[in-house]
């Protein structure tokens, strides 16, 4: 059996925490911030966690145990 490649893109863009949860970046951040509120804006840049049916999916993916 081959071993398992990490899957890059999810593994940049995820990280875990000491508890095991999913650490993840907030989305709505890239473009279009014109119509958006400084208050909608500011609190997109705190990072929020993967939903726990996610969770498993995103483990697998950047090979953390």
């Amino acid at each position: 059996m081959p071993k398992i490649k990490t899957h890059k893109a999810s593994a940049k863009r995820f990280s875990l925490t000491k508890s095991g949860k999913v650490k993840r970046g907030q989305a709505y951040r890239s473009h279009i911030l014109t119509k958006k509120s400084t208050k909608r804006k500011r609190g997109l840049r705190k990072s929020a966690y993967a939903s726990v049916a996610n969770e498993a999916t995103i483990k697998r993916l950047i090979l953390y145990k």
